[in-house]
């Protein structure tokens, strides 16, 4: 993000967008373009034009189609997300029809930041390019129904306790455990009975200990590691390092 010193500090968020139909890019451009603090830098057609853009640019938030000539967004988004020697590597917000892509797993896997479903309201568009610009990441309960549907196609063996989240205290991996739930920082709290900012502060530390960029790689994080499992509602599992359950 920049810095407009000469509008009193106000914070600035470059945007690309990347889309194979003029049209999507043309209104999503207009849209953000009208509201204060965000600025487009750049449109591109297909997922090789977003790469190079992004390089060249230096977008804050890339608004990224799945399905798209040349390169799709997921092959752009890893290009994208793994440069080396990249000084600073943008937030991707996946576009998707959603009923129709079934590459929400992978697109996490791959570092997006979140979805936004291409019919969205201007209102929604720009609050998800202001969440994914914060930091945070972009998870709607619909989208984690999908992350957890997909491992529950996939019947495996229960894993040890990995010694990646032995790093966590028992509080930290309860909040883990709820942010796989799909649970809001708000639904959070109240299940802990814990204030808002205590539950925000746990989150900082869960991301800094496992160095993880935001909520959604969280989330695939604890569904890999087997922390929390499809459908699973029952007895936590203990973590021996710190006695921290599921």
């Amino acid at each position: 993000m920049t810095v407009n010193a000469a509008a009193g500090g106000t914070v600035t968020t470059r945007c690309l967008i990347a889309d194979d139909q003029a049209m999507v890019r043309e209104g999503f451009a207009a849209v953000l373009a009208a509201q204060p603090g965000l600025l487009v830098v750049g449109q591109a057609a297909d997922g090789a034009d977003a790469v190079s853009q992004t390089r060249q640019l230096n977008p804050d938030v890339v608004l990224m189609d799945v399905r798209m000539p040349v390169m799709d967004g997921l092959q752009a988004t890893r290009q994208i997300l793994r440069a080396p020697g990249s000084p600073q590597r943008p937030r991707v917000l996946m576009l998707t029809t959603f009923d129709l892509d079934d590459y929400v797993y992978e697109a996490l896997r791959a570092g997006a930041s979140g979805f936004l479903l291409k019919d969205a309201t201007a209102a929604e568009l720009v609050h998800a390019v202001r969440v994914v610009a914060a930091g945070d990441a972009l998870l709607a309960p619909s989208v984690t129904r999908r992350l957890i549907a997909d491992f529950a196609r996939q019947p495996r063996s229960e894993p040890p306790f990995p010694a990646t989240l032995s790093v966590l205290t028992h509080r930290e991996t309860e909040v883990l455990q709820l942010i796989a739930r799909g649970l809001s920082n708000a639904e959070i709290s109240d299940s802990l009975v814990i204030a808002e900012q205590t539950t925000k502060t746990h989150i900082g530390r869960i991301l800094a200990k496992l160095n993880l960029r935001d909520r959604a790689q969280a989330v695939v994080l604890a569904y890999e590691t087997g922390l929390v499992t499809p459908g699973g509602s029952g007895p936590a599992r203990t973590n021996p390092g710190t006695g921290s359950y599921q």
